[in-house]
């Protein structure tokens, strides 16, 4: 599994999906500021490498969550993956927004599962978890049963970590921080005081930056 995730790390490097930018970091949706950023969703412009990560959300969900009768994607971020999977899988899918639309039916979950369906979540990126669990909990308030999640990437905080077992679900990915940073360090992707800047970022990622 470490290799595959090391692996994975290397195509995203290839296509320059990861910024680095200390001196002008980027602000998350969660009000965090960052020296480092993952713009994986630029893989949906990379045929084989869309492949890839369709392929491999598929493996993960052949593998972990075999029991899952229904897709369901995170938006905006993982609507496409989402539906990709969901046609490899041959299964239904719907997309659950951040917030009900303000407008036309106010849907939250747009799109139509069974009863009581067995929903596996696909999420582009993990940082805090908040937004991805959000889904969660309004996939749960419809009466559907998550039985886990599976992620392009996750920065692996320990908050997120803590907020997916708190609320038992299960997270998958393809990748990761650690072996993101470990491919970039190795081939020179990023500078050695780079690396510098990224552990103290880590040490305490709500507070860098203030």
């Amino acid at each position: 599994m470490s290799n595959q995730k090391q692996a994975f790390a290397s195509k995203l490097l290839k296509i320059k999906a990861i910024k680095l930018q200390p001196e002008n970091p980027f602000t998350w949706a969660s009000g965090w500021k960052s020296p480092f950023y993952c713009d994986n969703r630029k893989a949906l412009s990379y045929p084989d490498l869309r492949n890839d990560v369709k392929l491999g959300l598929v493996c993960a969900i052949l593998e972990h969550f075999p029991e899952a009768d229904a897709v369901a994607g995170v938006a905006t971020g993982a609507i496409a993956q989402g539906a990709l999977v969901a046609d490899e899988l041959n299964l239904p899918f719907v997309y659950v927004r951040s917030k009900p639309k303000d407008h036309g039916l106010t849907n939250l979950i747009e799109g139509e599962l069974p009863e009581g369906a067995k929903v596996v979540v696909v999420e582009d990126l993990i940082s805090t978890g908040g937004s991805s669990l959000k889904a969660v909990d309004a996939l749960r308030e419809k009466g559907f049963e998550v039985v886990g999640m599976v992620a392009s990437y996750t920065y692996g905080f320990p908050v997120a970590e803590k907020a997916f077992a708190d609320a038992g679900v299960q997270l998958v990915t393809l990748t990761d921080y650690d072996h993101v940073v470990k491919e970039a360090a190795a081939t020179g992707y990023i500078a050695p005081e780079a690396i510098e800047v990224l552990n103290e970022w880590r040490k305490n990622p709500s507070e860098w930056g203030k």
